[in-house]
Order: C-alpha cells, then structure tokens, then sequence
C-alpha cells in the first residue's frame, strides 16, 4: 500500500511538472527560484491555489487598511491588486523592507505603510485551525462533562492519551501537583494549535498548506502569553531570587547589580527563544521542500524536460521524506513549546525551600 501511494505521488508530481513546465514554454517566462521559495512560506492577500492556462486561481480575501495620507478607511477584496495592480493608491510594495505588504505613495514618492487590518492567508489559516479544533474538542468536553462511565471512543479515545500526556508528564512534572490545573487550559490550547497548524502545514493545497508557524508574528504572540502569564503568576520567591538571590555573592549583586541584571536579561530571553525555535524550526522544513520542488522547474530550464522529470523522481523520494520527517517535528516543537511553557510557570509558582 506505502509502495502504490509513493508511486501515484510520483506520477502526479511527474503530471503537474510536465503540465506546468508546457505552460512555462508557452509564455517564455523566467524562472527565480528565490522568489518562488520565498513566496510558498511568506503570508499573503490571497491564498494561491494553482495555475491554469495563464490564469491564477485563488481565493480572494478581505484587505482592510486605513490610509495614514487621507486618514480613511478602505475596504476591498484582494482581486483588485493582482498581477501588480493599483486600486484606490494602494499596490503591493516589491521592495524592502515593504516587500509584498499594501503600500501607497506619497506626494515625494515615498512608500507608506497604512494601518493594515487585512484577513491574510495565515489569519484565515488560523480561523480554519481553530474551527477543526473547536469541533474535534467541544463534543469531547461535553462528553467528559456527562461523567459517563463508557470507555471513550472517536476522537475521544484518540485525544485522551495526549491529553492525559500534557497533564502528567509536562504540567504536573514541571508545575507540582498543587498548581498544575491552573494552567492546563493554556498548555493543552497552545499544544494543540501549535500542532494542529504544523500538521495541516505539511499539506500543499487549500485548505491547508499555510506556514502559520513560520509566521514570526504567530509565534511571538504566543511567547508573549507565556511571558505574560509567568510574570502575573511570579511568586515573592521568583521576584526576589531574580533581583536578590541568596545563592549568589553579595559583591556580585551591589554596588553593581551585575547578576540582578543578568537574571532579568533571562526573563525576557525565555519567551524570545520560544518565540525563534518554533518559528525557525518550522520555516526552515516548509523552505527544505519548497527548495525540491523549485528543482524540478530550474533542471526544466536549464537541461529541458527530461532532466526536469528526471530530477523529480528524486525530488518527490525527498519531499515525501521530509514530509514524513516534518511529522515528527510538528508533534516535537508543539511538545518542546508546551514543556518549555510549563518550566517557566513552574519555576514562576516554585514554593521557597
């Protein structure tokens, strides 16, 4: 069975880089293979889909942007800023550090950012997690809230384990038995979206396929609840082993509160590393397999399609690999993520001894 759905991906794969390398003679258009890399994991107006014939297809979403120049609201679907057209002053910037955001221009000629409130493909993306997520988990709670004695079934036997996972061996090891609970609501929702959208990033069409948690932005708010929630929860004993530990030497604390100092540094660094492990981690496996599929295409203009179907042989071993791999991870950083959450409230909630 492995062997037949291996074969069929290779012939698909095989189909779609003759379909598209016809199209690219066709137009006797150029090839960047930074620039199609860089598009795949970048967030977007519109959610592409595929290319037909010359014509895009894809979804159209919402641009909601206030225009610091005329200090007025637009509202408009993204169609009207495809293949790099204007609509009402606003167009896609191609040059840094605005490149592929909504810009206008003013009177100088200068690029200007308006308020941006657009519904992305990475929000959009996030909508679409958190509804799969609310409908696996609302009948699970209700479930559980019945108190019945029937042993769980569906998505309950299925989410039960790691639930139970979260629970003992990364909120009650890390946080003790006496706090534990009030954190679990945080823990098991940052674990399971964080999860969830790795997951259905590893699939290349839509609904699916969005880099979410390769969106810096994504994972520095999460960070930021982490962070937020460690400092309301701090105990005396936190605060005071960070600005006056009784374990260092004095000289090393006054006149100059080197250590205090340090130890403040730390727990700004804590979140900032939650925030770049994820979010490297992530970009870095939806770049690895972009990178194999632009292959195919580079071989096609280099060497012509034969070597273009040739290379895609090996291009879709190592895809379907790294996809494999890329599985593992999704299940890995949500659980490192979750972990290093609970470590840090452990240590914000940890009685003095």
């Amino acid at each position: 069975m492995r062997v037949k759905a291996f074969s069929l991906l290779a012939i698909l794969l095989v189909f779609s880089t003759f379909t598209f390398a016809q199209q690219g003679k066709r137009e006797k258009q150029g090839f960047n293979a930074g620039d199609f890399v860089i598009d795949e994991v970048l967030d977007a107006y519109w959610w592409h889909i595929a290319s037909y014939k010359g014509h895009e297809i894809a979804v159209p979403l919402p641009v909601i942007v206030h225009s610091k120049l005329r200090n007025k609201w637009f509202f408009f679907w993204s169609t009207k800023l495809y293949h790099d057209k204007s609509y009402k002053g606003f167009f896609i910037s191609h040059v840094s550090p605005t490149k592929g955001k909504i810009v206008e221009r003013d009177k100088n000629g200068n690029l200007i950012r308006p308020l941006d409130l657009s519904i992305t493909k990475d929000v959009l993306a996030i909508w679409i997690s958190i509804i799969i997520l609310l409908a696996i988990f609302l009948p699970i709670s209700k479930r559980y809230k019945k108190k019945t004695l029937e042993p769980p079934k569906g998505f309950q036997a299925l989410m039960e384990p790691i639930i139970l996972f979260i629970r003992d061996d990364v909120a009650r090891a890390s946080i003790g038995e006496e706090k534990y609970e009030k954190f679990m609501p945080f823990l098991l929702t940052v674990f399971f979206f964080i999860f969830m959208n790795n997951f259905l990033g590893l699939f290349p069409f839509f609904p699916a396929g969005a880099n979410v948690t390769g969106n810096l932005a994504v994972t520095g708010v999460m960070a930021f609840f982490t962070f937020v929630i460690t400092t309301i929860n701090g105990s005396k004993h936190y605060w005071r082993h960070i600005f006056w530990s009784p374990d260092i030497p004095w000289w090393l604390k006054a006149p100059v509160p080197l250590m205090p100092l340090i130890e403040l540094a730390e727990v700004f660094i804590r979140p900032t590393v939650l925030m770049i492990r994820l979010f490297a981690n992530i970009l870095g496996g939806h770049i690895v397999r972009v990178t194999f599929v632009a292959l195919i295409f580079i071989f096609f203009i280099g060497f012509g399609l034969a070597a273009a179907l040739g290379i895609s042989v090996i291009s879709v071993f190592f895809i379907v690999f790294l996809t494999f791999l890329e599985l593992l991870v999704a299940f890995i950083q949500a659980y490192v993520f979750t972990f290093l959450s609970a470590i840090y409230f452990g240590m914000a909630v940890e009685k003095e001894h």
